[in-house]
Formats: structure tokens, C-alpha cells, sequence
């Protein structure tokens, strides 16, 4: 009993408000659940209610066209805005309907036989109109098809009547394209919200006859859906809820791209995935630009390796992978010296085509010095360093001043970057190469280098692997770099590797000539908050609706658009609370951390 109902019902007594005792206090005061459901406040109006902070207004289906294709429904079943929709079935006894058909088609019949008779020209109309009766009498007969009244009713709500009149002429105007049309229940609203609630109780009563067939294309559970039995969880379906489960190496290639602006989750969605895809016996290996996933690598067990002129951990480009059953040595050496060049073009700034066919000659040549040959044992020689390539360029006719551009890798400051032998194993689960602490004018050698040594790698062992490129429009920069990339997306397949690349700069990744051939060879792409200057591009690349356009350009963090093949849903990002404690980039939860770790370690 409420505290009103108990003053009501005292009301015309005499009592001392001091007599009530503590247990009537606390009965007068308890919540019942409607009241914690109840909204603030209800008006009803003839054309709408305000219930709350929302404007709702109700409205039925009046008329069909003759013939409903299957899934007319859907553009309204996807519209990203909130909406209620009930469907109605009442069904109708075929015998009494049978009756009606019979009558119905003797009037029918009889407007035909008049009209022939005064030698009036024939009426579509009313030979369409016996024809479809008699079908539908001869299936009704047959019990091929039944007759439903069906009430089809939608409730719109909106935070203001302005955006309410914008939703409702939206809706329309799709539903009218398609000759199906409706109404506001005019000074019925209150019976059309609550015939829209989940209670079925249909109190507005507006039907329309359908059969069978085009009740079936009403179907409303149709909207896009990327759950299937396997695979890693990417996040929640933001159309209807359900889960975006998914599995990459199903698909014809394991590959996928990510666009995103700064701060929008991008890296957070990938770190997501990863931490879920070790679980499947996966191997991650990362090149991270920001030490991004250093913390990530620690909780998982995994290796971090810095890559910087003062780094411990060294990568030698000459080193030869031990060839596979299916490969000859000549193959591998000839395609490492091919990859080698591409990497002097880079270090070098350029080549000129008698300078390619010099560095070309003088790799060979280094390669001959360690006794290394087409014929060789890979897995017992000592492979050559920079120095040593140095030096055989320095003696050949047209390499001095090669040479000299060469020294400052082999004696300058940047010495101690790539001419030392490797000391880099991938024996781990998770990898991560970071590139933060190396100056900008060497990340693209560094990328190269580094991608380079992964992919002899991957070659040498069979795994299911995924390879993440972070900023890739680092590696873009450089043709010779990117179409190293390209490569590795195209061949990755082969390997059983996945190439995640990742990246903020869509300008610089789409104005490059790989850019697209990149995208098209990802059969997955991620599509996060976008800013306005790169939408239109994307919108052209990715063939999006103007509403998926909106959609991203208001997305919050770790919302957007998956594709995954042919399929494409709106997706929102959602982390466990560890799995968020273990992935996060948020620099105040960092830093939240690191303050608790500190405190257990001195505890």
C-alpha cells in the first residue's frame, strides 16, 4: 500500500501521526517493480504520445498492392532508427470464407455476362479480379493456401516532433515506393502503442485480407545476420542484437582491412580479436608503430621485440630461410635477392636502372663470398652482413658511390639497426615487433625488413597465423613496400596467414596504386567512426548507402560497419572486463593500472 492510499484510507478517522509504526512507514515507502518501469510522465494527444523524454505516434498498414515480392519488408526492418513493429494473424475458418468467394464470384461474374451482353468494351479489372478469386478459391478448396485478417502496425518514437514528421515521411516514402501504404491512428493512439506492445492484444482492428504467400514475404526476421556456429566473437549486431560470430578462415581468403579515424577503437577492436583468436590456436604476429600491444603481449605470454637503432634485437635481410620439400634452394635464393633489392631502392632512396642491375650483381656476388650458391645447405651457412655487402659494392665498377650512400647503415649512426646477425626468434604464440622508438625516416626500412623476415618465416612453417600491419599507410609511402604488401595479401592464403592491416590515413592508403587492390584482395573490411574529409572516398571504394554513410560519420567508439564476404552489418565493439583490462589504449585506465600493478608490487 503506497503512502496515498494509506492517508485515503485514514482519512476520516482521527489518528496521531506519531502512532504509525515503523513497519507502516516502510510498507508505504517499498517500490513495486511498475513503479521502477513506469516512465515520469504519459500525455496522449490525437496524433501522438509523449511518454517520458520520447514522442511516439502509432501507425497501420491500409493497403497492399496485388502482388508482394519477397522481402519488401526488409528496407524497413533495417532502418536504423527505434521503431516498434507488431504483426497481427487472426485466422479466418476457410468454410465461411469459401461462402464469401462463391458469392463474390457469381456478382463478378455477372458484371462480365451484363457487359457483354450491352456490348461494352472488356474490363480488365473484372477479369483479373474473377481470375484471381477463382485461383485462390481452387487453393483455398485444396488447402494449398489459408486466409488471414492481418494487422500490420508500427510505432515510431523520436526525442522531438520534428525528428518524429522526418522518420514518418522517411518510412512512408519507402513504404509508398513499394504501392503498400499507411495511416496515423488518429485519436487512437493510445490503442495503437499499446497493440504495438508485446502483450498481443490487438486494439486497433484495422485488417486486410492476405493469404498464405504474400503473408509469408512479411516475415520480419530478415534483417542482415553474421552469426554462424564457429569462429571468434567481433561484437553485437546494433540492428537487431544478435551476435556477430564469424570465422575469417572460412572465407576465401584471411584477410581484412580496417579503416578508422584517430580514437575511434581501431586498434582496441584488433586487439580484441587477437586475444579471442588465440583461444583457436592461432599465432599473432604484430608490427605495432605506438607499443600499443606491449602490455597485451606480457599478459598473454608472449615475446615484445623494439626495433630501434639502440635495440638489442637485430634483423639480418641477408638471411636465407631453410627451403620447404617443395622448393629448391636456386628458388629461395633467387626470390630473397629479388626482395633484397627492393629493400636497397628504399634505403637508398631510389635506383637508377643501372644502379638496380649493379646492386642486383653485387648481392650475388656477396652471397658467392660466404661460399653461398644455388646448390648450398642453407641451414649451415653463416649469412653476410651489410659490411660485407659494402665492401663487394665498393670494388665493382659504378657501386663507390653506392657504397658511399650505403656507409651510414654500416658505419654511421644507423649502424647498429640491420648490420648485425639476427637474434630475433618467433618460438611464441604472440609477436610483437615494435617500430615506436625507430626515427620516421627509417620505419619504412624497418616495415620492410621486419615483414620480410616474417614471411620467410611463415613460408618455412605451415600454422594458421595472423600477420597485423598497425598504420599501415607507413608501408604505403614506398611502392616497393607496398607492393610487398600486396604480395603477402595475395600469397598469404597459401600459407594459412591472415593480413590484418590497419590504418587512420585513408587518403594516403587509397591514392596509393596497391591501395585498392589491397582492399579487393581482403575479403573482410572494418569500418569504424570516419571523419568527413575521408567519407566520401570510402563511400565510393565500399559502395555505401547514403545511410551508412550518416551512420558512420555519427558512430561512437567501436561502432561502424563489418563486411565479411557479400554480408554487411552495423556493428558495435563490446569487451569483457578483463578482456578490456588486457586490450585497453585508454591512457587514463593505463595509467590506472600501472598505479595498481606498482602498488601490488610493493605490497
Amino acid at each position: 500500500m503506497g503512502i496515498f492510499d494509506f492517508l485515503k484510507k485514514n482519512n476520516d478517522k482521527d489518528f496521531d501521526i506519531s502512532t504509525i509504526m515503523p513497519d507502516n512507514i516502510y510498507e508505504a515507502n517499498a517500490l513495486e517493480l511498475k513503479d521502477i518501469l513506469a516512465p515520469s510522465a504519459l500525455e496522449i494527444t490525437p496524433r501522438e504520445i509523449r511518454l517520458g523524454d520520447k514522442v511516439l505516434r502509432s501507425f497501420f498498414v491500409i493497403s497492399y498492392p496485388r502482388f508482394l515480392a519477397e522481402s519488401w519488408f526488409a528496407p524497413i526492418i533495417n532502418l536504423d532508427k527505434m521503431f516498434d513493429i507488431t504483426i497481427h494473424i487472426h485466422p479466418i475458418e476457410t468454410s465461411i470464407i469459401l461462402r464469401k468467394f462463391q458469392k463474390k464470384v457469381a456478382e463478378i461474374q455477372s458484371q462480365i455476362n451484363e457487359r457483354e451482353e450491352k456490348g461494352l468494351v472488356r474490363d480488365p479489372k473484372l477479369d483479373t479480379a474473377y481470375q484471381d478469386l477463382e485461383d485462390l478459391r481452387d487453393k483455398l478448396q485444396q488447402a494449398q493456401e489459408r486466409l488471414f485478417d492481418v494487422g500490420l502496425y508500427i510505432t515510431l518514437y523520436a526525442d522531438n516532433t520534428e525528428e518524429l514528421d522526418k522518420i514518418e515521411s522517411e518510412i512512408k516514402s519507402i513504404l509508398e515506393s513499394k504501392l503498400v501504404y499507411v495511416k496515423p491512428a488518429l485519436f487512437q493512439q493510445e490503442q495503437g502503442f499499446k497493440s504495438t506492445s508485446p502483450i498481443a492484444t490487438d486494439l486497433l482492428g484495422v485488417h486486410t485480407k492476405l493469404n498464405s504467400s504474400p503473408l509469408s514475404s512479411i516475415f520480419p526476421f530478415i534483417s542482415f545476420d553474421l552469426t554462424s556456429d564457429k569462429g571468434v566473437l567481433y561484437g553485437i549486431n546494433r540492428h537487431n542484437s544478435s551476435l556477430v560470430l564469424f570465422d575469417r578462415f572460412s572465407l576465401e581468403n584471411y584477410n581484412s582491412i580496417t579503416f578508422a579515424k584517430s580514437g575511434s577503437g581501431k586498434s582496441y577492436a584488433t586487439k580484441l580479436e587477437l586475444l579471442r583468436s588465440l583461444m583457436f590456436d592461432t599465432e599473432v604476429i604484430i608490427i605495432d608503430p605506438e607499443n600499443e600491444y606491449e602490455y597485451m603481449a606480457e599478459a598473454v605470454g608472449g615475446r615484445f621485440f623494439k626495433i630501434s637503432l639502440s635495440s638489442q634485437h637485430h634483423i639480418n635481410p641477408f638471411d636465407l630461410p631453410i627451403p620447404r620439400e617443395d622448393e629448391s634452394p636456386a628458388s629461395v635464393l633467387r626470390s630473397n635477392i629479388i626482395h633484397l633489392v627492393g629493400l636497397f631502392r628504399i634505403m637508398l632512396g631510389g635506383l637508377t636502372a643501372e644502379e638496380d642491375a649493379i646492386v642486383d650483381r653485387a648481392i650475388t656476388e656477396t652471397y658467392a663470398l660466404k661460399d653461398i650458391s644455388p646448390d648450398s645447405n642453407f641451414a649451415d651457412i653463416d649469412a653476410p652482413l651489410m659490411s660485407d655487402f659494402e665492401l663487394v659494392l665498393s670494388g665493382m665498377e659504378g657501386g663507390e658511390s653506392l657504397a658511399q650512400r650505403l656507409s651510414k647503415y654500416t658505419k654511421g649512426t644507423w649502424a647498429g639497426f640491420i648490420n648485425k646477425p639476427s637474434n630475433v626468434d618467433l618460438d611464441k604464440k604472440f609477436i610483437v615487433f615494435s617500430i615506436r622508438d625507430m626515427e620516421d625516416e627509417l620505419k619504412p626500412v624497418a616495415m620492410y625488413i621486419i615483414t620480410h623476415f616474417i614471411w620467410n618465416a611463415v613460408r618455412k612453417d605451415l600454422r594458421k597465423r595472423l600477420l597485423v600491419i598497425d598504420e599501415a599507410w607507413w608501408m604505403m609511402k614506398s611502392e616497393d613496400t607496398a607492393s610487398f604488401l600486396l604480395n603477402v595479401a595475395k600469397r598469404g592464403r597459401k600459407y594459412y596467414l591472415g593480413l590484418l592491416t590497419i590504418t587512420q590515413d585513408v587518403g594516403d592508403f587509397l591514392n596509393s596504386p596497391y591501395g585498392l587492390p589491397i582492399i579487393t584482395n581482403s575479403s573482410m573490411q572494418l569500418l569504424l567512426k570516419q571523419s568527413p574529409t575521408a567519407i566520401d572516398k570510402l563511400q565510393e571504394v565500399f559502395n555505401l548507402t547514403d545511410e551508412e554513410k550518416y551512420l558512420l560519420l555519427e558512430s561512437q567508439i567501436g561502432e561502424g560497419i563489418f563486411f565479411a564476404g557479400l554480408k554487411h552489418v552495423a556493428i558495435k565493439i563490446i569487451a569483457s572486463y578483463t578482456e578490456d583490462q588486457i586490450i585497453t589504449s585508454d591512457p587514463s585506465q593505463i595509467l590506472a593500472i600501472q598505479k595498481a600493478k606498482r602498488e601490488l608490487e610493493q605490497s
